[in-house]
């Protein structure tokens, strides 16, 4: 696939508010179309319900390249992060909110997400012993299974997460990083795991840093959901 050039990012983003808000997009402010096929007399219907102060759904973002960057600073409402240790969320944060000044952000200030896998159990002996089992099934099933890899070794993002595990098997207090030397990518490569209190300490420490998004999931969906729901979000309401 080929890469799209920074501009493309921020005309997509800018352009990806439009349709929810006006009935025709003119051509005229479409910018050079460069390597892109741009449409004309495009929108959305039936249209989502809007009100002066949210004309449009909140627009998550992700990618940790130096362009995607940009582009979140400067016209996304929510940047996702991907399961990084504290130290790397706190670092990106910093430099999106001075990338926000440096593009002169036109809308309300940015806010941060973080989307990952978090295996929860009664207790951290638990926990422990399920994640170890899900990933040691995930090596047998190495090689043996079609899995997706998409663009693993270049994607900045993934790249990231997949060096972790250069730090150590865990890092904080229970971020694993094991999953991603088996198949695990994406939100699935580090997982959060621990007991209720274990899981909900680390989100909380996610929080202090500025994280007010949480996308949480495991598998089998509808169970893990189940739980989730059951032991992990009460704990986080208490805060």
């Amino acid at each position: 696939m080929r890469r799209r050039p920074a501009f493309a990012w921020a005309a997509t983003r800018r352009l990806g508010r439009r349709p929810y808000s006006e009935d025709v997009l003119p051509a005229a402010e479409r910018p050079d179309p460069g390597p892109l096929t741009w449409r004309t007399g495009s929108t959305i219907g039936p249209r989502p319900y809007g009100t002066a102060e949210r004309p449009h759904p909140t627009l998550s973002f992700g990618g940790a390249s130096e362009a995607a960057e940009r582009v979140a600073a400067a016209e996304a409402d929510v940047q996702l992060f991907w399961g990084e240790p504290q130290d790397g969320i706190a670092e990106r944060i910093a430099r999106l909110k001075e990338l926000s000044e440096q593009a002169g952000r036109r809308h309300v200030p940015l806010e941060y997400g973080l989307r990952i896998t978090t295996v929860v159990r009664d207790t951290t002996e638990e926990a422990w012993r399920a994640a170890e089992e899900k990933v040691a099934k995930m090596a047998a099933d190495a090689g043996e299974i079609d899995t997706w890899t998409g663009n693993r070794r270049t994607a900045v993002g993934q790249r990231r997460l997949l060096d972790l595990t250069e730090r150590g098997e865990v890092l904080d207090t229970c971020l694993y990083t094991a999953p991603g030397r088996f198949g695990g990518g994406g939100a699935a490569t580090t997982w959060l795991v621990g007991s209720p209190d274990d899981v909900a300490a680390a989100l909380n420490a996610y929080r202090a840093l500025g994280i007010t998004h949480f996308v949480l999931s495991d598998t089998p969906y509808k169970e893990e959901t189940r739980r989730i729901g059951d032991q992990l979000l009460r704990r986080l309401r208490e805060v």
